[in-house]
């Protein structure tokens, strides 16, 4: 089947929501900024991917897959009610890889966050694969041994192959990331806080505890990378909460490879200059309207590669990315 060119902007489905047997740990918050009625806890929203295990659709129903096939953009919401596992991701070029699999550089945007939340990121001073191996082997709290970082409103951060991190209970942020066309980005788990849950994906004392992948983990963990301060130097950016009422504003985040970043925010119109590919833009706060598209709160819009226009934001605040 042959399938019409799409030359300007266009809205992804409302709700392409992960399973809670998938995120058991997710809450409210994506439901609520999506305008929906409440209902099952979500975990992650996946806003853009062509990703195999879970692709996208436009808002009319046809495969995001059948127009931009070679996206490496994957864009997430994510809401932690409860804290992620201890996990880490391989780089692209690590050769226990199957042909089908690859690495999943992210970067995280904080949309929200509870007093005193924060983020695991990093390895703790002092930990290194022994001291890994025997609080895994105790049943200890392996989250001690990275480093705790509170964030706020508008932090941003790059999270590399190689380094160890979970998000703190209590965060709601925005995760856009790049997975290679046609593969599964990996995610292996060190340790998921001693949980068991049942079949439908809730805490169960008498349940069985997640998968997880203790030997790759380690085995991929950059235990000579940075770490504490000289980490956060390297990975984050501290945008501010977005000014609203202010002229539109456009705020690099992230502009080298593997995932550019972007936050939009204000009131007013912003020219948005052709990019050589795909690009999300997902609105948090109030609307923006790029070419005849209105996009609203909890939505995100496809933008295609060679378009320009103008994006007219009111009290608006969004993030744009691409691969």
């Amino acid at each position: 089947m042959e399938h019409q060119e799409i030359d300007a902007p266009v809205l992804m489905e409302l709700a392409r929501f992960t399973p809670p047997t998938r995120t058991p740990w997710g809450g409210h918050r994506i439901r609520a900024l999506k305008g929906l009625p409440p209902g099952d806890v979500v975990g992650e929203s996946w806003e853009l991917s062509i990703e195999p295990d879970f692709p996208s659709r436009l808002d009319d129903g046809r495969a995001l897959a059948d127009h931009f096939g070679d996206t490496a953009l994957l864009v997430k919401l994510l809401d932690a009610a409860a804290p992620l596992s201890v996990q880490i991701h391989p780089a692209d070029d690590d050769p226990s890889l199957a042909p089908g699999e690859g690495g999943k550089p992210e970067t995280w945007y904080v949309i929200a966050r509870e007093p005193g939340a924060g983020i695991h990121l990093g390895l703790a001073e002092g930990a290194d694969e022994a001291a890994m191996r025997a609080c895994l082997a105790e049943g200890g709290d392996l989250s001690r041994r990275l480093a705790f970082v509170p964030v706020e409103p508008g932090d941003f951060f790059v999270i590399e192959a190689g380094t160890p991190h979970a998000i703190g209970a209590g965060v709601f942020l925005v995760e856009p990331q790049r997975v290679t066309p046609g593969k599964r980005g990996l995610t292996y788990r060190y340790w998921d806080w001693n949980r068991t849950y049942d079949a439908q994906g809730r805490a169960d004392p008498r349940g069985a505890p997640r998968a997880l992948h203790v030997e790759r983990a380690l085995a991929v963990t950059r235990w000579d990378a940075p770490r504490g301060a000289a980490l956060l130097a390297r990975v984050r950016v501290r945008a501010g909460a977005p000014d609203l009422d202010g002229p539109a504003r456009w705020t690099e985040l992230a502009s080298a490879p593997p995932v550019g970043v972007a936050r939009l925010a204000g009131t007013g119109a912003h020219a948005l200059a052709p990019a050589a590919t795909l690009r999300a833009l997902t609105v948090l706060e109030g609307d923006v309207r790029v070419g005849a598209l209105r996009v609203g709160p909890g939505r995100t819009a496809a933008i295609p590669p060679g378009w320009r226009g103008d994006a007219h934001l009111r009290r608006a605040h969004g993030i744009v990315s691409s691969a």
